[in-house]
């Protein structure tokens, strides 16, 4: 029977299949909303999206950017690679070395540990099976910078450092799963060098005569054209997957009837946090079933999944554990549905995607448990305190 369901599947034109679902899906949400008012809704939530989060968005990353560079420039991020060297062997079962990949990424996003990872001089230090994992290991750490920042601009200061360290054990927890489920699917890699080459990796220090002044005044502007980029490429996600999310969490208006304003929605996210509110309750310390469209849009781009958050603060459903929670597996995820893929085809181990989805997944969750419980000890000693 299921060999005749999957035969009948594949003679359907891919083309068909997507029609189907995409015509279901928009049918399913017009008839509660109405199809005039789902199609202004649509249009006005991506726009309310662009003006008030978007630019906003694109403000910080300019701004994080620019400090990126800046510490690049003035050798902060060598500093904090010494700092951090002595960490990556008994933590993550890393080389030393790895520790510059996780600065690289924190003050940019995951793609940078694949641009570092290219480099031969980089990579000879690392065993096939280790070199592998930096894609799990890198995007934990993608685009950190932004998030905390972010959150820090919403009037939270220690939550976000919760959070933070609870994607760095979540890192933890991701990386070396990577590394057992390629072990043990591939056991020679532990012995294979992931390059060849043996050179020493020497840092240039160019003599550089121009001015101090002149050398702050280039990195902020360079940096924070590179902020532009990566403000312009975090637009698809958050109009398209944002204004989805949306729709699906957000109710009708005050009066119980759809107008077709911005962030009006049919409430099936939150029908399934209340369906699996006790989980999400003691896993991650939600008190309200809404919260959970954060984590859902995290795994596609943690920019989309960011824009959430005014609208989620706006509405009362926010506190301090949220935040703490979010930033976790935020950063940890940081929409590694959509870089993984890319990201180990550039280093020619595709076919190990999956297990790097899963890995991640795990970790994500576990960054974002460990945020929940660190913070509720928090509370707790400073409660009684």
């Amino acid at each position: 029977m299921k060999k005749q369901l999957k035969k009948l599947i594949n003679l359907v034109p891919d083309g068909i299949i997507c029609l189907v679902i995409v015509f279901g899906m928009f049918a399913l949400i017009a008839s509660q909303m109405g199809t005039p008012e789902m199609l202004n809704t649509i249009m006005k939530t991506a726009h309310d999206l662009l003006l008030n989060t978007v630019f906003y968005l694109m403000a910080i990353c300019v701004i994080t950017g620019a400090i990126g560079r800046l510490f690049v420039e003035f050798g902060v991020v060598k500093l904090l690679e010494k700092l951090l060297r002595p960490l990556m062997k008994p933590l993550f079962n890393l080389p030393g070395v790895a520790s510059l990949g996780a600065v690289l990424t924190f003050l940019s996003d995951n793609p940078a540990i694949i641009s570092l990872a290219q480099d031969k001089r980089f990579g000879q230090y690392f065993k096939k099976y280790q070199f592998i994992s930096l894609t799990n290991f890198g995007t934990a750490f993608g685009m950190g910078l932004l998030v905390i920042v972010f959150m820090v601009g919403q009037g939270y200061f220690v939550a976000p450092l919760v959070g933070l360290f609870g994607a760095f054990c979540g890192c933890i927890i991701s990386t070396r799963l990577m590394q057992r489920f390629i072990l043990k699917v591939r056991p020679h890699y532990a012995h294979e060098d992931a390059y060849e080459v043996k050179e020493e990796i020497v840092v240039k220090e160019e003599e550089n005569r121009t001015p101090m002044f002149q050398r702050i005044l280039d990195s902020l502007l360079d940096g924070g054209r590179t902020g532009v980029d990566v403000g312009l490429a975090i637009i698809p996600g958050v109009l398209i997957i944002s204004t989805l999310v949306m729709i699906l969490t957000f109710g009708p208006s005050a009066s119980g009837e759809y107008t077709g304003a911005a962030y009006e929605g049919i409430k099936f996210l939150p029908w399934i946090g209340e369906k699996l509110g006790l989980v999400f309750e003691w896993l991650f310390g939600f008190t309200d079933p809404h919260l959970i469209a954060f984590p859902i849009t995290a795994l596609g781009a943690v920019g989309a999944a960011l824009s959430l958050i005014p609208n989620f603060i706006a509405s009362g459903w926010i506190d301090g554990n949220a935040i703490a929670v979010f930033t976790a597996i935020g950063m940890c995820w940081s929409g590694y549905l959509s870089t993984h893929t890319a990201m180990l085809d550039s280093l020619g181990y595709r076919n190990l995607t999956s297990k790097a989805i899963l890995a991640h997944t795990i970790g994500g969750l576990v960054a974002a448990i460990i945020a929940h419980w660190t913070y509720v000890l928090l509370s707790l000693v400073f409660t009684l305190s």
